[in-house]
């Protein structure tokens, strides 16, 4: 599919401000991170959207991410992120900190703890042609997340840390983290919302058509061939 010029400028000015500051070998998209095992456990929404992941129970073994955006150091400011890979469904789930309210929802949001509300910022589309809004917020039953990578991974070795996903307003699914991977296994892991998705549940409009290609640059600039 060809790229078009709005598109591909809009990819650019995303990585070449972050790229600037990062070797050859880093991500240029959240660069700080741990990567989990995990589980994906979905009791379908109320009313069916025509995604079948999101409209079927299901139990899914997945990878979870949590990741600064610019690589802040410790509990600093930053627009923090949320990566869930679905292997059984080849599908990668991408949100970032985002606002509560009916505008600000939609809009990145810099926080200073992972302890917050995550969303997909535009819209993914159904198999019924719906648009959906994913979103993600801690339990209140769960281990606190905290402001930094090592506070995640505090709460992950307890078993009980999770985060509750909403299409729209209704709640869904949990996700839970296992085991903290190891940090080859995190550096392997190349995220690609746009290739991975499926025909009923898929990531449109302009950004994500730019988000796309920024990962597509990310990973040529870490010499790998494409999504893992």
């Amino acid at each position: 599919m060809k790229t078009s010029p709005l598109i591909a400028a809009a990819a650019v000015v995303l990585l070449v401000g972050v790229r600037a500051q990062r070797s050859r070998h880093q991500r240029s998209l959240h660069p700080a991170g741990r990567s989990f095992t995990g589980r994906l456990e979905i009791w379908g929404v109320p009313a069916p959207t025509g995604s079948d992941l999101l409209d079927k129970p299901g139990d899914y073994p997945v990878t979870v991410r949590m990741s600064k955006g610019l690589g802040s150091r410790g509990s600093r400011p930053d627009v923090l992120g949320l990566a869930i890979r679905i292997p059984g469904r080849d599908t990668d789930l991408l949100l970032s900190t985002a606002g509560t309210g009916r505008l600000t929802r939609h809009l990145p949001m810099p926080r200073r703890r992972f302890d917050a509300h995550y969303g997909t910022i535009t819209a993914y589309r159904t198999g019924t042609d719906r648009k959906v809004y994913l979103g993600a917020a801690p339990l209140r039953s769960a281990p606190l997340l905290g402001g930094t990578l090592d506070t995640v991974t505090a709460a992950a070795l307890t078993g009980r840390a999770q985060l509750v996903l909403f299409a729209d307003d209704q709640p869904f699914g949990t996700v839970s983290f296992g085991p903290l991977l190891p940090p080859s296994t995190d550096a392997d892991l190349a995220f690609d919302p746009i290739r991975n998705s499926t025909a009923d549940l898929h990531p449109t409009g302009t950004i994500h058509g730019s988000r796309a290609l920024a990962y597509r640059l990310s990973q040529r600039w870490r010499r790998r061939p494409g999504p893992a």
